[in-house]
């Protein structure tokens, strides 16, 4: 992977600088770093090394290392992370949060025990064991993300199938999988961004035509999200049980009850995910202290940015 701070030059003596650790620039980051020095922030693109090479105690990471492309674990850096977070810079999404997030097991467990609703579920950890939630099922990977490798089991033979198919994964055999119970929600969920414990955007995602998995890089589409108190107060206790700064918390609606999907803790957003005629990446700058409030100013709007 590239370095995302190698292009740059930087002068780290003109005062706190706010840096978003990432192992690639991305689309989302090279977004929020731009928007956040049109907002008056000092803000850096990092790599994690970088950062541990660079950063003060008076700095402050957003940590933004995202799943693996092979899907068997979280992009290299947290050796890099906890390194700052032993010389006391101020670290947003932690190492053990970051990890809670992205590991589907730790974050059901964490949402288990803060009683947060979710699907049944099971660790599924070899291709032999029988599993014991209910057809019709979804068998997904441990850490996985953009809907790869994410599979609906409607019969027993398809979830013979599939298992077998998931022997030559590595992330199936590093880790095993999630077994969850399938929620039919129409290829409709909402997905919500939480910062600091508040939200600060939210979208509505709708599955492509032939598509039940809503993920954009599967074709899906983004929507004006309508409002949802129980799904936003539950992405909120979501984002708290994993110990989350900012994160992103998918919730699907089955019946009348909302359920929290899974978090993301590298979660990709644009101003669409802006919340009435607010900024999102403002609002995320506000909420998590790394933008003053200027009372005398409005927020400012995506249309106001270059």
């Amino acid at each position: 992977m590239s370095d995302p701070s190698a292009s740059e030059s930087w002068d780290m003596s003109g005062g706190p600088t706010t840096a978003v650790v990432a192992c690639a620039p991305g689309k989302t980051n090279g977004a929020l770093v731009e928007a956040w020095r049109a907002l008056g922030v000092r803000a850096r693109l990092l790599s994690p090394s970088a950062a541990a090479a660079t950063l003060e105690i008076t700095d402050t990471a957003l940590v933004r290392l995202d799943v693996l492309q092979t899907l068997d674990g979280i992009e290299p850096g947290l050796d890099s992370v906890r390194e700052l977070e032993a010389r006391g810079v101020r670290v947003l999404n932690t190492s053990t949060a970051l990890t809670r997030a992205h590991d589907k097991l730790e974050s059901l467990q964490a949402l288990e025990a803060a009683g947060i609703p979710v699907p049944a579920w099971v660790h599924l950890t070899g291709p032999d064991v029988a599993p014991t939630v209910d057809l019709p099922l979804v068998v997904k990977p441990r850490f996985g993300s953009w809907g790869l490798d994410v599979t609906r089991c409607e019969t027993r033979s398809e979830l013979d199938l599939c298992l077998k198919w998931a022997r030559g994964r590595v992330w199936f055999q590093r880790h095993g999988a999630i077994i969850e119970q399938y929620i039919p929600s129409g290829g409709v969920d909402r997905r919500v961004l939480v910062a600091a414990g508040g939200v600060v955007g939210a979208i509505e995602r709708v599955a492509a035509s032939g598509e039940w998995r809503t993920n954009i890089s599967l074709g899906g589409s983004k929507h004006t999200a309508p409002s949802a108190p129980e799904a936003d107060e539950l992405a909120v206790a979501a984002a708290t049980a994993c110990g989350a700064d900012f994160v992103g918390v998918d919730l699907a609606l089955s019946g009348q009850r909302w359920l929290v999907m899974e978090l993301n803790g590298a979660v990709d957003f644009d101003d669409t995910y802006s919340l009435e005629d607010r900024d999102v990446f403002a609002e995320i700058a506000l909420a998590l202290g790394v933008l003053t409030p200027n009372p005398s100013a409005r927020t400012l709007e995506a249309a106001d940015r270059p």
